[in-house]
């Protein structure tokens, strides 16, 4: 029988973690497995803590959003582990790429009993050798990685928790509209550079984000590739139209959105712009970001078939 370790975010959810958590916990201790429980004080003690566990055999649980998971990601990867989810925070986007379930005893019944799969990761350089989530520097990110007004609206967001989540998330790009200027971006894809005007670069391995977005749709997690998505210049009002069609992935035929795939990406822009990575900041541009095929075991349903 597996043994777990569960990785508790305090403040996820607005301090809801630990009430998402009890049932789980009482049906895995029903079912006899030896279930561990931590609460993270921070990002690095969280990596710290799921490397540790990982390394022993544990299966480390990120109970918590997105936030939590790619900090336990950070340590379950050069741990070689087997990670697990449960959605407890206020965006729960990876986990909604994933599949999980939300109830408690579908949620104990995966984790007891389902095959592992592995994930791509992205590995995100910020060019501090020896700094989170690798021994190389990088971080570990299962989501996506973005730069530009998006972004922005991450930091507002992450500066309200006060607020009920959906409310935050649909008014945070409504404050970051209010003096936005879109920035010259330089990218450069596996090589090859290029520079545009742009409101946001989204660099994608699952996808979804901002509360349940499909900002990316053809972003899979287990295809080998980074997904990047640009949204050129063009009005501000634009981007409230732009937001309501990425709902169910409209804007994707909108003349200023262009996708791209690669498996190395570097993004500057001409000021620094803060990066975001699965709702939590990364610092400022410049970074370089790279696609880990499989570099994740975790415990999901099975991947659904993919359109050829």
């Amino acid at each position: 029988m597996r043994a777990f370790t569960a990785l508790i975010n305090p403040i996820a959810g607005g301090g809801r973690a630990t009430r998402h958590w009890a049932p789980v916990a009482a049906r895995l201790a029903t079912a006899g497995a030896d279930v561990r429980v931590e609460l993270t004080r921070s990002g690095e003690h969280a990596r710290q803590e799921a490397q540790a566990a990982a390394g022993a055999g544990r299966v480390v649980i990120a109970v918590g959003g997105d936030g939590l998971v790619r900090d336990v990601a950070g340590g379950v990867v050069p741990g070689g582990g087997l990670m697990g989810i449960v959605p407890a925070g206020r965006g729960n986007d990876l986990a909604l790429a994933l599949r999980l379930p939300a109830d408690p005893d579908s949620l104990a019944e995966l984790l007891l009993g389902a095959e592992p799969r592995t994930i791509d990761a992205i590995e995100a350089d910020r060019g501090t050798p020896g700094s989170q989530g690798t021994a190389a520097g990088g971080v570990i990110v299962p989501g996506n990685v973005y730069a530009g007004i998006d972004s922005v609206a991450s930091e507002i967001i992450n500066a309200s928790r006060w607020l009920p989540a959906l409310v935050a998330y649909r008014l945070a790009p409504v404050r970051a509209i209010a003096g936005w200027h879109p920035p010259v971006f330089t990218l450069t894809l596996d090589g090859v550079t290029s520079t545009l005007r742009a409101h946001t670069v989204v660099v994608g391995n699952s996808g979804r984000y901002g509360h349940g977005l499909h900002i990316v749709p053809p972003a899979l997690v287990d295809d080998g590739l980074l997904h990047v998505m640009t949204v050129g210049a063009g009005p501000r009002r634009a981007v409230i139209s732009f937001l309501r069609q990425a709902g169910h992935g409209g804007h994707v035929h909108r003349p200023e959105v262009e996708i791209r795939t690669a498996r190395e990406v570097t993004i500057a822009a001409d000021r620094p712009l803060p990066v975001g990575a699965d709702g939590d900041g990364l610092g400022r541009l410049p970074i370089t970001v790279r696609i880990r095929p499989g570099a994740l075991r975790l415990i999901a349903p099975p991947p659904e078939a993919h359109a050829t």
